[in-house]
């Protein structure tokens, strides 16, 4: 199967890329990214804190059945341009990980269609190449089929 979410990364560089054309106006694909209720429904975390504001932090959390929690993650909102971009820091919680930067860019294609491209600055080369070894694009990928799916239901 094909993967809509292209990742783009260079041998030997800190980042990456990561591009997504959906079949949806760039503003609903922002909102997808800025409302708690959204985020909860497409990235299947719970969204513990969420302040959609410059300087604002974030905390999303996922647990098992039994309440263990499996995954944390938190950050800091910068730079938000109201369905254009914003810019986030994000922090993996007990994983060794350092901070990342995260750029968001919701681009207008047509009335009905946007892509988003997100570009993610890593502390080194070597922490991006551990993402890049798990499932990551497959991950985003299922990610990004299910906030289209999402925000289909809600229109």
């Amino acid at each position: 199967m094909e993967l809509k979410t292209k990742v783009i990364a260079e041998n030997g560089k800190q980042e990456l890329t990561i591009e997504r054309k959906f079949d949806l106006p760039a503003s609903l694909v922002f909102k997808a990214h800025t409302e708690p209720e959204l985020i909860e429904q497409w990235m299947g975390n719970k969204v513990l804190k969420f302040e959609a504001k410059n300087h604002g932090s974030w905390i999303f959390e996922t647990k098992n059945p039994e309440g263990v929690v499996l995954f944390r993650a938190n950050g800091v909102l910068l730079n938000i341009i109201e369905n254009q971009s914003f810019v986030r820091t994000f922090e993996m919680e007990n994983t060794g990980f350092p901070v990342q930067l995260e750029f968001f860019e919701f681009q207008k294609i047509s009335e009905t269609n946007s892509k988003l491209v997100m570009h993610i600055i890593y502390k080194s080369v070597e922490q991006r190449d551990q993402i890049l070894k798990m499932p990551f694009a497959q991950g985003i990928n299922m990610a990004h089929n299910r906030l289209e799916d999402v925000i289909r239901e809600k229109d």
